[in-house]
């Protein structure tokens, strides 16, 4: 019986996320918006485990647009998407967003950025080095958090 090498194991996942994006494309018929999207978080036969979303900075390090945490030990208990209330309104980039941690949720640690940016651009119907750059350009964006030692500016008082 032949057993996979590392690296025919890796292309098998990578043909696996390519295959899942497609499929879930196709079946939306190519258009994949923030309802869309949002409502593919409940298809198991896309999302594998329970993933809701949260607009809130909180939990989110410097630069990061976005996180994903686990509600329980395990993947069944669930996953919430942390997304920086910045891009709440931004109707266009939320599905590029949430498509990037589909896989983490599919596949756990063994999926990377190189499966999460395949999965995204697959879905999406763009190159994969757009996409990457899309998600540089937001994470670019991402506004600084308020430090302790430096209060919020005021408006200056009227006389």
């Amino acid at each position: 019986m032949h057993r996979p090498s590392a690296e025919e194991a890796q292309q098998s996942l990578r043909d696996h996320v390519v295959t899942k994006a497609t499929e879930a494309r196709l079946r939306r018929g190519g258009l994949i918006d923030r309802d869309t999207i949002l409502n593919m978080l409940n298809d198991r036969s896309v999302v594998r485990y329970p993933m809701g979303v949260r607009f809130d900075a909180e939990p989110l390090r410097l630069a990061e647009f976005a996180c994903l945490e686990a509600l329980g030990d395990h993947p069944s208990a669930g996953f919430c998407l942390y997304i920086h209330p910045e891009f709440e309104p931004v109707d266009d980039l939320l599905p590029l967003l949430i498509a990037y941690y589909i896989p983490p949720v599919n596949y756990g640690d063994v999926a990377t950025h190189v499966e999460s940016e395949l999965f995204g651009a697959t879905l999406l119907g763009i190159d994969v080095e757009e996409y990457y750059k899309i998600l540089c350009s937001v994470a670019d964006s991402v506004p600084p958090a308020p430090s302790p030692d430096r209060p919020a500016p005021t408006t200056p008082s009227q006389p």
